[in-house]
């Protein structure tokens, strides 16, 4: 057993975890189903109430301010665009390291993962990836498959020190 004091596992330690995680590349959802479909019904509550808030105001003559008015269409297009995103994220775990689509792409290769950490939330299961240099990435698994993979990883991976 290596014992680094970064916790990286040795090259026999990460071959058998990618043994256990197998078939690679193993993908899925990034959120939860529920959490992106809650997502939705929330951003379509925000434009009703919206679209009320718009009319009452330009009903009683007392019509907001264009900047209020701009910042409100800004706002909701961004939680919007987060919803999609949610919708539509997707998670890889593969030999090369774990991948992420989201706003931006997330990707760490095995090579630079020093430890992790695996956050098990009510909402979303998460592996923080600590790596060499930078911040620390995280990744959010919204399948059982993808769950189970990010605690074994996090076990390997684990800081040793």
């Amino acid at each position: 057993m290596n014992l680094s004091p970064f916790g990286r596992p040795s090259p026999e330690e990460h071959e058998a975890l990618m043994a256990q995680i197998e078939p690679l590349p193993l993908r899925g959802r990034a959120w939860p189903r529920w959490i992106a479909a809650l997502a939705w019904i929330i951003m379509a509550v925000i434009a009703v109430r919206l679209i009320i808030v718009l009319q009452l105001s330009s009903e009683q003559e007392q019509a907001l301010p264009m900047p209020v008015i701009a910042s409100l269409v800004v706002c909701f297009g961004a939680l919007l665009w987060m919803s999609v995103h949610m919708w539509t994220s997707v998670t890889e775990v593969s030999d090369w390291g774990i991948r992420q689509s989201w706003i931006t792409r997330r990707e760490v290769p095995w090579t630079e993962i020093q430890s992790t950490k695996f956050i098990p939330l009510l909402a979303s299961k998460k592996l923080v990836c600590f790596v060499q240099k930078g911040r620390p990435v995280t990744f959010q698994a919204g399948t059982p498959e993808l769950q189970a993979a990010f605690a074994r990883i996090s076990l390997v991976y684990r800081k040793r020190t």
